[in-house]
């Protein structure tokens, strides 16, 4: 799959593309990104690529045109290099968009790509947006200065789903919202030494994480999941018992715990 990225500031990219263990994805091209900066395609001496917004009001806007001709020699190099087969989507990152989630990120992950756009400033001409963009995605209701932070999240969400990425496969099946979880989060980590000082005194691991019973540690752990799920986010928990995902022993720990 191929992501193309447009931004004002490609240079934020590099280190996220070259560190930490989702940069084998990148590598090996399993996800491959390309950056291209709407300045290179903006005329003038100056290359300008933003103006006063027409009603006025503050800060400036991002201008159509440059966006128009990057968006344009974007769709030429993919079709040069066969990348995707049938157009992909044109996304922008906004917060009137569709919030992210884990289903959206495996879609995501199986697919040909996209061709993401970063805003900048105080937003993008509606006019390219309505001719240009086919989908809109938000992080969650709030403003960041810029589309380059929701891009970086989106592909290391989909790069660590490609297959060898992460050291073990079975990583990303645990995860928090994965269905492997009924979309419940993960539970707890614990590991060496097994008794840690911390600042109130020692702290053990819970002994039941120690003994080796692989079906005791899987009960522990799911009522784990089920009980942190019920304290920080009870509409996922809500979202599972409407599905038929949480059987008679998650429904009689919940009750045992007080937690319906």
């Amino acid at each position: 799959m191929r992501f193309d990225v447009i931004t004002l500031f490609p240079e934020l990219f590099g280190p996220f593309l070259s560190h930490g263990i989702n940069r084998r994805a990148f590598e090996s091209g399993q996800v491959q990104v390309r950056l291209w900066n709407p300045r290179d395609h903006a005329e003038g001496n100056y290359r300008r690529v933003d103006d006063r917004p027409f009603g006025g009001g503050p800060g400036m806007v991002m201008m159509a045109e440059p966006l128009w001709r990057c968006l344009q020699a974007v769709r030429q190099d993919r079709a040069t290099a066969g990348a995707g087969g049938a157009r992909v989507p044109v996304v922008l990152f906004s917060p009137a968009g569709r919030r992210l989630d884990h289903a959206a990120v495996q879609d995501w992950s199986r697919g040909p790509g996209a061709i993401l756009v970063c805003g900048r400033y105080e937003g993008i001409d509606q006019r390219f947006i309505d001719a240009c963009v086919d989908q809109q995605i938000s992080l969650g209701d709030f403003v960041l200065s810029g589309g380059e932070v929701p891009a970086m999240a989106l592909l290391d969400a989909v790069a660590r789903l490609q297959p060898g990425v992460l050291g073990d496969e079975g990583s990303h099946q645990q995860d928090s919202f994965n269905p492997v979880l009924d979309g419940l989060l993960d539970s707890p980590h614990h590991t060496r030494p097994e008794v840690w000082q911390g600042p109130d005194g020692p702290v053990p691991v819970p002994p039941v994480l120690l003994g080796g019973h692989h079906e005791k540690i899987a009960r522990y752990r799911r009522e784990q999941s089920l009980q942190a799920t019920a304290r920080l986010r009870p509409d996922l928990l809500a979202a599972a018992r409407a599905q038929g995902r949480l059987d008679g022993q998650d429904e009689a720990f919940l009750r045992e715990q007080g937690l319906l």
